[in-house]
């Protein structure tokens, strides 16, 4: 192949026709022999039918003894393979049927064969042109355009106008992407310590792309547990429900760092696009703005004026805060209170570095959010953290949705202004149409409302774009619950338990769901597993107060009240939410108990004080006068 460019580009491979190599991604690939000729012969003519003869001449010469026709399939079949490519729904090699094969990539205009760009006229060929010569040239060109065009009319009439449709116009008939899902960047450092780094750019990514209105994006919660998968891109986008699928690996090698990415539209496994980025490690976000833009333009969506500005996200960053607050969102999002603790650590070691990082402030308060809601912090101490933090976060980017969230969880949980909650949620879901966790924190306050349907509407939203989340499994169904659907709530736990067994808050809601049932020992022995998976946990206090609950539902009172002396007892070394006390007292039928714990929790301002309007375990108070008065002063 004479003057043929040593390397040809298209896609994220490279072909080395003169080592016989084919990278991905810088990654050598194992192909060699036929399936390795078979590509290089397509590369010499892209774009052109090589038949089959063609192929057999050059790759198995006439006095070879081979199945020519099975060795053939067996190589096209491995070079697809390699290329991620498929028969039907080729993106790199075509079939032409009874013919032979086409090469129908985008070369890279660097590896274009010298001899297939059109020649130039020289000026010594310029200057032998005499006008009457041109001027017959031009005439001559005329009649040939002419009877071509009437060629090709005839032609048109001729043909089949369903097939001649398919061949144009395959293209523009692909269904449109609606849906997307970023599987997890694959580290590619040979560093596990590095895996954060990976993780991070991951969630970053997903978090640019969350932010435009007409795309669905699966959050990073149900990404992760595709880390590593052998199954094939089209069961995962079927289980995850999504159009397309981005796959890709990042590598970071001191101050440099380099992204791969491709597009693959999961329903046909037809790669749509594909591409590499190098930057230095202070201009991350601006090429996480740059991969983000080009996916969502890849999937023809045009960002409106004020999302395009949102994705601007110029600001050099400092190598070191960037790896603390990914670090931090590393550990956030494995969501258990230890790690979200350790998340903290990082939030506000980047802070530290860069008082001004907004991103961190923003994590800073949905973590303390959390930590209150896990049990692990008194409101009094986690809410004023978290107005800290969010406010922070707002003065410096007005834009971050995590921000109004949490201000959202502040104003309506802690200070009990519902309506001022409900608007700072609206803005953070009009910011960001795809945070699970903005869905579903309105979601619930909603339900303690008593809006049921406004609340099945929003934790339907998260659970769209964060389908396998064990938290928003739980909340589903604990709205059911709320809403006396004992049966479709129950239904909802089990299926949590099925992604997760270990989860120990749907084994409890689960139990709780049996014994309003009045299946006291299933709910007892849900209860029972719940203590016993949460015995190493921090917040195991939490779940021993509802196996006490069980406990005095079941009619094992003084099994109960021991527990709850237990409780009482640490409760004076660790924090001890009084709704979970008053609602043992509740199931006892002690009824004057039971209001001092609720008035308790009123006066510590918990987010749980809210849920006893609509919660069954307190319905045996609702004929107190004493319930009217307590839900008054919540108001």
């Amino acid at each position: 192949m004479p003057n043929q460019s040593r390397i040809i580009r298209f896609g994220i491979f490279e072909v080395d026709l003169q080592a016989g190599e084919v990278r991905k991604a810088g990654l050598r690939q194992k192909l060699a022999g036929q399936p390795f000729q078979v590509l290089q012969v397509l590369l010499e003519r892209p774009q052109d039918i090589v038949t089959r003869q063609e192929l057999r001449e050059r790759i198995w010469p006439g006095n070879t003894f081979v199945d020519y026709e099975l060795a053939l399939k067996k190589a096209v079949n491995r070079l697809r393979e390699v290329l991620g490519d498929s028969a039907e729904s080729p993106h790199f090699i075509e079939t032409i049927p009874r013919r032979g094969y086409r090469f129908i990539g985008t070369i890279s205009p660097q590896s274009i064969p010298p001899e297939s760009r059109e020649p130039r006229s020289t000026a010594a060929n310029d200057s032998l042109e005499r006008p009457a010569v041109q001027a017959s040239a031009r005439l001559s060109w005329r009649l040939i355009a002419a009877f071509s065009l009437a060629a090709i009319a005839a032609l048109l009439l001729s043909l089949n106008a369903d097939r001649l449709r398919t061949r144009i116009f395959a293209r523009s008939r692909t269904p449109k992407i609606h849906s997307i899902a970023v599987l997890p960047l694959q580290n590619l450092s040979n560093d596990p310590d590095q895996e954060y780094f990976s993780d991070g750019m991951t969630d970053e990514l997903i978090t640019d792309l969350a932010k435009v209105s007409q795309l669905q994006v699966i959050s990073h919660t149900s990404v992760e547990r595709y880390k590593g998968t052998k199954l094939l891109l089209p069961e995962v986008a079927r289980q995850l429900g999504v159009d397309a699928v981005v796959e890709g690996r990042v590598m970071r090698s001191g101050d440099r760092v380099r992204i791969t990415a491709q597009l693959i539209d999961a329903r046909t496994d037809r790669h749509l696009w594909a591409e590499s980025y190098e930057r230095d490690v202070r201009d991350v976000l601006a090429l996480q703005d740059e991969l983000a833009a080009q996916i969502t333009n890849q999937v023809g969506i045009s960002l409106s004026a004020n999302e395009d500005a949102r994705n601007q996200s110029n600001r050099p960053v400092d190598p070191a805060v960037e790896e603390a607050y990914l670090k931090g969102r590393y550990f956030w999002n494995k969501r258990t209170a230890a790690e979200v603790r350790k998340g903290i650590v990082y939030f506000e070691r980047a802070i530290e570095l860069d008082p001004n990082y907004a991103p961190a402030y923003a994590m800073l308060a949905e973590s303390h959010v959390v930590l209150n809601g896990y049990r692990l912090q008194p409101p009094s101490q986690a809410y004023p953290e978290v107005r800290a933090a969010a406010l922070k976060a707002l003065q410096l980017d007005e834009t971050l949705a995590a921000a109004h969230t949490a201000l959202g969880a502040f104003t309506w949980e802690y200070e009990w202004d519902a309506a001022a909650g409900e608007r700072e949620y609206r803005r953070a879901i009009a910011l960001n149409p795809n945070d699970a966790t903005a869905h579903q924190w309105y979601a619930e306050r909603l339900a303690s409302a008593g809006r049921e349907q406004e609340a099945l509407e929003q934790i339907r939203l998260a659970k769209q774009v964060d389908p396998l989340s064990i938290a928003v499994g739980t909340i589903t169904g604990w709205i059911l619950y709320l809403g006396r659907h004992y049966d479709q709530a129950m239904e909802e736990y089990r299926r949590t338990i099925e992604i997760d067994p270990a989860f120990p808050l749907a084994h409890t809601y689960l139990g709780r769901a049996y014994i309003q049932k009045g299946d006291l020992k299933a709910g007892l022995v849900e209860c029972q597993t719940a203590a016993r998976l949460s015995e190493n946990s921090e917040n195991h206090l939490f779940y021993v107060a509802w196996l006490a609950y069980a406990y005095a539902k079941a009619g094992k009172r003084d099994e109960a009240l021991r527990m709850v002396r237990k409780l009482q007892a640490t409760s004076r070394q660790s924090y001890m939410a009084s709704h979970d006390v008053a609602a043992i007292f509740a199931g006892l039928g002690d009824q004057s108990e039971a209001f001092v714990w609720l008035n308790k929790a009123r006066d510590e301002r918990s987010y749980t004080a809210l849920d006893v309007g609509a919660e069954p375990e307190f319905d045996p108070l609702r004929s107190d006068i004493r319930f009217l008065f307590f839900l008054e002063t919540l108001r």
